[in-house]
């Protein structure tokens, strides 16, 4: 973080303070930009409980000049909600992002450590966070699990300490190069942190001479925008030894904070022979430098700017995502999807460590995915097909599983119905991104009994019971406005908390496993497939597991 910290030690510095101050009280009220954006468990041992709430995985983004602070959400409704797609919309458009000079930095910096009551502890702990959350959602631990984050003396290093620190409890293993080392209490207090952590710090001069030899990512912290003058040792050769291995050896990606180290705050790289970073991460609003970013992926991170500020320097900001820290800003990627790809790293998947009943194993690899706060580790893709043949595939939620099956709700009328009347047999299909493992099962289905379906529909929230009746799933409709109306009548008819009757068109099935399949992910492709097919063993039913081929 780069805040400029300045001790106030005359009246007149008390004076502008308070300046300040009465302008921005003098400032009429603004819009701020901000994202805002099931069911219990049937009967039994075998019924499943609601999901714990999972964090959302993405980014989110505000501004910070130098310094950082918190972005309200507001709750303005529709109105609200088309500012923000309009937003997002533009956030391709550089254009449509605000860009600060290095004395606004500054005195964005000065507003918020002053009258706002935001201290620099506070500020570097969003930057940090928000600079780790960026580098997860582009760079994942299981291929870039070795970083290096170079600090500098100042707020950018501090910065590129608390990200380390947020780094090693994401799940990578950074090491820390913090050549001049400040003696304030916050910094030392930040190195104490990632020692009692185990993180190492590295000399200079101990560093390999190629650095993407050891590391897979590498952190530029070491200046930020109140830096003045030509880097001096030993930061001059640790900005040339990041400009050699991205340009001549094509190495390991380098990420900037803020500003990349050597640029100009306002002009970026003059000399043309500085520091190209992959991945730039503004913080509070880009700065103007920001706009000569060649790079791959840029974010902004802090989310914090209060609206006094915003409408202050008359910020255009995009929204962040749900709970995100950061959010994707610039121009649009161009991926080639053939380049698309995954190196799985997980445990060895063998014969000797599985269950002998599959059914054991799936609730075995169901609980890992439930502790593992997976989002909804109960959505399933379910493929059925009628009497033509021609298959159809959809999300839909499992809602209990025993010995006897797979359960699931759904609307009788709907499509899938259609098909498994003409055709009842079906593949149900589990993935797990965050433990790199799917579950395939086949089998043949039957609806469950109408006892079980009454049973479970009372169970669900009366939103989701009035829902059921209100949607014919499948059907043509003349527009949304239909359903709400519809669904506005039904709540007022039972408004008085009496019970809401189950639709006779509304029920759930059960698939009962013929074959089941379980996959892990591995490196080079090798990936484990166990699968286990139904045999008879001396007149009793039992499962042989077979590995298969990746």
């Amino acid at each position: 973080m780069h805040l400029l910290l300045r001790k106030c030690k005359t009246m007149t510095c008390i004076s502008s303070t308070c300046s300040i101050l009465t302008q921005l009280l003098l400032l009429p009220p603004v819009s701020l930009l901000a994202s805002n954006s099931n069911s219990s468990s049937p009967l039994n041992s075998s019924l499943l409980k609601s999901p714990p709430a999972s964090l959302s995985g993405f980014l989110g983004q505000t501004s910070r000049f130098e310094a950082r602070g918190f972005c309200k959400s507001s709750g303005e409704g529709r109105a609200m909600a088309n500012r923000m797609v309009s937003s997002l919309q533009s956030i391709e458009n550089s254009d449509a992002i605000s860009y600060l000079s290095q004395k606004e930095a500054a005195e964005v910096d000065e507003i918020l450590m002053g009258p706002l009551g935001f201290s620099v502890d506070q500020l570097m702990e969003l930057a940090g966070l928000s600079v780790a959350s960026a580098i997860a959602e582009v760079y994942t631990a299981s291929q870039h699990n070795n970083v290096l984050v170079i600090c500098g003396p100042g707020n950018n290093g501090g910065d590129g300490l608390v990200a380390a620190r947020h780094l090693h409890h994401f799940g990578y293993k950074p090491v820390v190069c913090y050549p001049k080392r400040t003696a304030k209490t916050l910094y030392t207090g930040l190195v104490t942190q990632l020692e009692s952590l185990g993180v190492s710090f590295i000399p200079v001069e101990d560093l390999p001479t190629e650095l993407s030899e050891n590391f897979d990512i590498l952190v530029d912290a070491m200046f930020g925008f109140s830096f003045h003058g030509t880097p001096r040792p030993p930061f001059d050769e640790l900005i040339q030894r990041l400009v050699h291995q991205r340009i001549i050896s094509q190495g390991s990606p380098v990420i900037s904070i803020d500003i990349p180290s050597g640029w100009h705050v306002e002009d970026g790289d003059i000399s043309g022979e500085g520091i190209k970073p992959d991945m730039l991460v503004s913080l509070t609003a880009p700065k103007l430098c920001a706009k000569k970013f060649e790079g791959m992926h840029h974010f902004l991170g802090g989310r914090f700017v209060p609206p006094l500020i915003i409408n202050k320097f008359k910020l255009q900001l995009p929204p962040y995502p749900g709970t995100s820290m950061c959010v994707r800003i610039g121009k649009a990627l161009n991926i080639d999807i053939s380049a698309l790809r995954e190196n799985y790293i997980s445990p060895e998947f063998r014969e000797d460590q599985v269950e002998a009943d599959p059914f054991d194993q799936f609730k075995k690899w169901f609980e890992d995915a439930v502790a593992a706060s997976l989002k909804e580790p109960n959505a399933m893709a379910l493929s059925t097909a009628g009497k033509d043949g021609r298959p159809s595939s959809r999300m839909v939620l499992l809602k209990g599983f025993d010995k006897d099956g797979f359960v699931w709700y759904t609307n009788y009328g709907s499509q899938k119905a259609r098909e498994l009347s003409e055709n009842p047999h079906a593949a149900l299909l589990f993935y797990w991104d965050g433990l790199n493992r799917q579950v395939r099962v086949e089998g043949s289905v039957q609806k469950v009994s109408e006892e079980e379906s009454e049973q479970y529909f009372h169970s669900r929230p009366r939103g989701s019971q009035i829902g059921a009746i209100v949607s014919k799933q499948s059907s043509v409709i003349p527009g949304r406005d239909v359903l709400q109306q519809y669904h506005k009548e039904l709540e007022e008819k039972f408004s008085d908390g009496s019970t809401i009757p189950k639709p006779k068109h509304w029920g759930g099935y059960r698939l009962k496993p013929k074959a089941f399949e379980f996959w892990q992910g591995q490196q080079s492709r090798l990936h484990d497939r166990l699968r286990y097919s139904p045999i008879e063993i001396e007149g009793r039913m039992a499962w042989k597991i077979e590995r298969l081929a990746p």
